[in-house]
C-alpha cells in the first residue's frame, strides 16, 4: 500500500561552528526511521537562488576524516560557501555508504582493496552503484519555504532527481576537492563511471 511522504520539523536551535551559527532543524518522517537534519543559515525562506548542500552521511569521511573518499572535505567546504554567502542550507540526509549503510559500505572497502572499483563493489555486493533518494530533502526544502536552490554537487544525478521532485534548481556549485593518493582512483571512478562533474585531479601526494 502507497503512503504519502510525510515530515514534521519537530526541533530547532542554534548550533555554533568553526563557520557561524546555523540552526538546526531535527525531521521526523513516515518513510524511514532516521534522523535527517537542516542546518541553515540566514533566512532563506521565500528566496531564491538559495546555496543548498544535499550531504549525505559518512561517518568515516566526516567523523573520522577518512582520504578514501572526498566526503568530509566536501562538508566542511560546503559549510564554508554557505557562510561566505551570507545564507544557505546543509541537508544532512542519513544515507551511509549511497544508501547501502556502514557494513556494506566497509565490506565495499575491503573490495577495492582487493581490486574492484567503488561501483563494481556496490554491484558485487548486489546493490546499485547509487542506491540514494531525495524525496525527504525535497520536503525539507519545501518546509523551509526555499523557492529555488543553487545547488553545491558534482553529481548530475542529485540535480536530476530533485527537479523530478519538484525542486526548482536554478544552478549548480561545485564543490571539488584537491586529490590525493588516498582517493585519487576513487574520484576517478565517480567521474568516468557515474559522470560527476571533475576535473582531472591534480597530483598532490599524502
Amino acid at each position: 500500500m502507497y503512503v504519502k511522504a510525510h515530515l514534521e520539523n519537530l526541533v530547532q536551535t542554534p548550533i555554533p561552528t568553526k563557520h557561524g551559527e546555523f540552526i538546526l532543524h531535527y525531521y521526523s518522517n513516515n518513510v524511514d526511521a532516521k534522523e535527517h537534519i537542516a542546518l541553515v543559515k540566514g533566512t532563506v525562506a521565500g528566496h531564491e537562488n538559495v546555496p543548498v548542500r544535499i550531504h549525505s552521511e559518512c561517518f568515516t569521511g566526516d567523523v573520522l576524516g577518512s582520504r578514501r573518499c572526498d566526503c568530509g572535505e566536501q562538508l566542511d567546504m560546503a559549510l564554508q560557501l554557505i557562510a561566505k554567502a551570507g545564507s544557505g542550507v546543509l541537508i544532512y540526509l542519513r544515507q551511509e555508504g549511497r544508501g547501502i549503510g556502514l557494513l556494506k559500505k566497509l565490506q565495499a572497502y575491503n573490495l577495492q582493496d582487493m581490486g574492484m572499483d567503488t561501483v563494481d563493489a556496490n554491484l558485487h555486493l548486489g546493490y546499485q552503484a547509487d542506491e540514494r533518494e531525495y524525496t525527504i530533502a525535497a520536503l525539507m526544502l519545501e518546509d523551509l519555504g526555499i523557492k529555488s536552490v543553487q545547488l553545491i554537487t558534482n553529481n548530475p544525478e542529485k540535480i536530476d532527481g530533485l527537479k523530478a521532485l519538484g525542486i526548482n534548481v536554478a544552478g549548480r556549485i561545485p564543490v571539488e576537492v584537491v586529490a590525493h593518493d588516498s582517493n585519487r582512483d576513487y574520484l576517478k571512478t565517480k567521474a568516468k563511471k557515474m559522470a560527476h562533474m571533475l576535473s582531472e585531479p591534480k597530483n598532490e601526494q599524502d
